[in-house]
């Protein structure tokens, strides 16, 4: 709950320090004393969206420092450490907000975007007025409101898994039967250029080779010629022999050269050797040269039929072989597309089946859900005395969404006869406040650990009617805490904690102070809220009894 409210130099507040209090604390003062100011600040530090203009004239910036207590399975420490924001027992928010517009926050020292703010605020703070600020009368939002109230957020969860396994299986679906369209528009042109392909059978180097075997070729004639003269030079009748008689000759000499020859014979011999090497590679070279003259045909015919068809696709003939393998796999998925679309149909029909199953499961939740929410508002409305008013939770078909099939509306029915409709179109003022208050309590009874504020909800009833709304307010504070923004003596009397908001100028410029009030103090102010400027005896007599039916002040 919130313990501490610290504001400095925003609007016409230079400096308050608020320390509120479990129950029911109430906040009165006379119109345009301040009170909204309040509100606006611990909006700005809670992240929410209101009015840019908050620094006060004069001041270079203005601050709001929220302390809050935290039970130990407060929702809000589950936020804190989504954020990574480290939690002793201790939660303070801070904000800024230069006059420039700039606004810095940070949550226990750690400075953090007005994103974390506000999803932490949602667990912390719950503001409503009759004007509706979060939302309560637009049905674009009651949905979602029951859905709370009925812990359907699992189930929702489902719906929405559902919902997108659909839309994926939807979209493959599609995806598949566009690329066979596509492919069935070429189809000619691919079964052509596949079978074209495949007839020549392209090697990925191929052209490299054939060139090099063709231009060999196409000067085997003269290289005949020189290869057999080296062939001759090198065998019997050239170096081979002379080597040999050399050899020979040495021989009958070399026992009396005193070992002189002995070298000269060992490179002879290496020498005998290297030739024999030249011999057997020459006489390889000379068996390519043999060929049949329709050989080096067949070569120049395949060379061509490459660069041919490397020409026509615009590719190097390199390429011919991935080229081939590329649109051999897109043959090959155009004739096996009818049976990919198929089993993406019968995908999409398995999760069209599912998401039906999950989404009616949750309609049938909701349904529950809405005779449950109306007979607690049936229970609520009759303290507030509204037992005559009939409050229905109304469920449509709505088109197929991640949020299931249908639609939710808040209707009611003031009168017995009267026909239901929107809230905010048949109630008046005084009834709307308590359709809305009794519609808050159900909503947020499972909301541990959340400070309510209402803002004037009490606005357009008095009497027996205000004091009903104030005894379900202080019941609504037992274990909590409820901050209320009031005009109504009656619901001012029933507070635990009382404060009074009033604005004085002071050299010229005007503040506004709260004070919280003592006991003789709240007499005043009550006798002040029925009685007007002028207090009188009757008017004190009259808080004095108001009063009695109030929690003590602490």
């Amino acid at each position: 709950m919130l313990r501490h409210l610290d504001i400095r130099d925003m609007l016409i507040i230079d400096r308050l320090e608020l320390a509120f209090q479990p129950g029911l604390n109430v906040l009165t003062g006379e119109t345009g004393a301040g009170k909204s100011i309040l509100l606006d600040s611990l909006g700005f530090v809670l992240g929410w969206r209101g009015r840019a203009d908050l620094v006060r004239a004069g001041a270079e910036q203005g601050e709001v420092v929220a302390e809050f207590d935290l039970s130990g399975d407060h929702p809000a420490i589950a936020v804190l450490e989504g954020a990574g924001i480290p939690f002793d027992g201790e939660l303070i928010l801070r904000r800024i907000n230069t006059t420039e517009g700039r606004k810095t926050a940070w949550i226990n020292d750690r400075r953090v975007s007005g994103e974390v703010l506000r999803a932490l605020s949602d667990v912390l703070v719950e503001l409503h007025g009759q004007q509706d600020d979060r939302g309560l009368l637009d049905p674009k939002n009651h949905r979602a409101m029951l859905d709370d109230f009925g812990g359907l957020h699992g189930q929702r969860a489902k719906v929405q898994a559902a919902w997108k396994d659909r839309a994926a299986a939807i979209k493959a679906l599609d995806a598949a039967e566009a690329r066979l369209a596509e492919m069935r528009e070429e189809e000619d042109f691919l079964r052509h250029a596949v079978a074209e392909l495949d007839k020549l059978a392209p090697q990925a180097g191929e052209e490299a080779e054939l060139d090099a075997k063709r231009r060999l070729m196409q000067g085997a004639e003269k290289m005949r010629e020189d290869v057999a003269q080296a062939i001759a030079a090198l065998g019997l009748n050239g170096a081979e022999g002379a080597m040999s008689d050399a050899s020979r000759w040495l021989d009958g000499v070399v026992e009396h050269a005193e070992g002189r020859l002995e070298r000269p014979l060992a490179a002879l011999e290496r020498a005998m050797v290297e030739l024999g090497e030249a011999q057997a590679g020459v006489a390889s070279f000379a068996e390519r040269l043999e060929f049949n003259p329709a050989e080096l045909e067949m070569v120049e015919e395949r060379l061509f039929a490459l660069r041919g068809l490397a020409r026509k696709h615009n590719i190097l003939a390199d390429d011919l072989a991935d080229l081939s393998e590329k649109l051999g796999t897109r043959l090959a998925a155009l004739d096996g597309g009818e049976a990919e679309i198929a089993d993406l149909r019968a995908d999409r029909d398995r999760a069209q089946a599912a998401y039906d199953a999950v989404a009616a499961k949750l309609t049938e939740a909701r349904i529950k859900a809405a005779a449950k929410l109306d007979r607690a508002m049936a229970a609520e409305l009759a303290p507030l005395k509204m037992e005559r008013a009939v409050f229905e939770t109304r469920r449509e078909e709505a088109a197929a969404g991640p949020d299931g099939l249908d639609a939710i509306t808040f209707t009611v029915a003031t009168n017995p006869g009267a026909p239901a409709g929107p809230l905010n179109r048949i109630a008046s003022g005084g009834e709307l406040s308590r359709f809305l208050l009794a519609l808050k309590v159900c909503l947020t009874a499972d909301a541990a650990g959340l400070t309510m504020i209402f803002d004037e909800i009490d606005r357009g009833v008095g009497g027996a009617t205000a004091d009903a709304v104030g005894r379900r307010l202080q019941r609504l504070a037992e274990g909590g805490q409820v901050l209320v923004v009031t005009h109504s003596p009656q619901v001012a009397a029933l507070g635990a904690h009382h404060w009074r908001v009033a604005k004085s100028v002071e050299k010229g410029a005007t503040f506004s102070r709260v004070m919280p009030l003592s006991a003789e103090e709240r007499v005043d102010e009550v006798a002040r809220m029925v009685a007007g400027d002028t207090i009188t005896d009757a008017a004190r007599d009259a808080a004095r009894e108001l009063l009695k039916g109030a929690v003590p002040v602490a």
